[in-house]
């Protein structure tokens, strides 16, 4: 039995993680600002997690064998955390995103943002942890954001910047874990994103896409769940990758749609950089999930998983 916090778990993948961790006997804690309650059993803390001082007053003398950060979105609040949890627990893996890798939003500068494995691939081949090193980020000072939406480069360098600070320095063994792009069938998945796909495809809606779009990775949210609650209980540090095996495109994304709607997608061509729908992208960042495979992590696969995804998402539209 592990005692774990989870700060965020109100909705989505977080809400699943806590019930995985509540099955497997663990003693969850979730702490949020009050955004939802957690299932009987659960212990509530409120706060808001960018006020230093009401987190550590909410804590009091509480220690956790894993703190699972689900809502870290800036260098500002993992600053924080990072204070306020030192001597407090005994691991820290904090959600991050595979957009950390997503060459259109890396900032250009005089530091060198990537690691031993060399620059992003132009190439559509997956890329590694060892493609993006925060850690050789220019910190861009404490300033926070308030919460989103955000621009995609806004989300994707605020998630890097907050890598770099637990990286830098670190105060505990620390994990981050890129998630892939999260799917989930019917109300479970809030984003809408499957749900652009099974509208416009079952209604003979056009389709947004690039003429030449790059494979992406996805991971199902129940898998998504598994893996941060594997990864609270292993004892790596640094950066994994959380993706299920297989990288469809955008195109054979809205074929799988097509196949369970029972209508042939049409499509509408963008231009380069132009706004396209979710998951057509004109540039390669797909991941490679070989090090969370090496170790132990049995990973899905995308085509086991999407069908019914696709399924419960029609049926949820009606």
């Amino acid at each position: 039995m592990k005692r774990i916090l989870v700060i965020g778990g109100s909705r989505y993948f977080g809400k699943a993680l806590v019930a995985r961790a509540r099955e497997a006997g663990d003693e969850v804690t979730v702490l949020n600002r009050g955004s939802g309650a957690p299932p009987r059993g659960v212990d509530h803390l409120v706060a808001d997690r960018d006020d230093e001082e009401a987190l550590r007053a909410v804590l009091g003398p509480r220690e956790f064998d894993v703190v699972v950060d689900q809502v870290c979105y800036t260098p500002l609040q993992a600053a924080v955390a990072r204070r306020v949890f030192a001597g407090r627990t005994g691991r820290y893996v904090m959600t991050s995103t595979m957009e950390v890798y997503d060459p259109a939003t890396l900032p250009a500068g005089p530091v060198d943002p990537v690691g031993p494995g060399g620059p992003v691939p132009a190439v559509p081949a997956p890329v590694t942890e060892a493609s993006l090193d925060p850690a050789r980020l220019p910190l861009p000072g404490a300033a926070g954001r308030a919460p989103g939406p955000w621009p995609a480069y806004v989300y994707a360098e605020g998630k890097r910047q907050a890598e770099a600070v637990f990286l830098r320095d670190a105060a505990f063994p620390y994990v981050s874990v890129r998630a892939a792009h999260v799917l989930g069938g019917g109300p479970a998945e809030f984003t809408g994103r499957l749900a652009h796909y099974v509208e416009r495809i079952a209604a003979g809606t056009p389709v947004d896409v690039h003429e030449a779009p790059y494979a992406t990775s996805f991971i199902h949210h129940h898998e998504m769940a598994e893996f941060l609650h594997w990864t609270a209980g292993q004892a790596f540090t640094g950066p994994v990758n959380a993706a299920s095996h297989g990288a469809p495109d955008v195109l054979a994304l809205c074929e799988a749609v097509a196949e369970r709607v029972g209508r042939r997608p049409r499509y509408r061509v963008v231009g380069a950089g132009a706004a396209a729908s979710p998951f057509s992208f004109d540039r390669a960042y797909a991941m490679d999930n070989g090090r969370a495979s090496a170790l132990g992590f049995g990973s899905g696969h995308v085509a086991d998983w999407l069908p019914g995804a696709i399924t419960e998402t029609a049926g949820a539209a009606g």
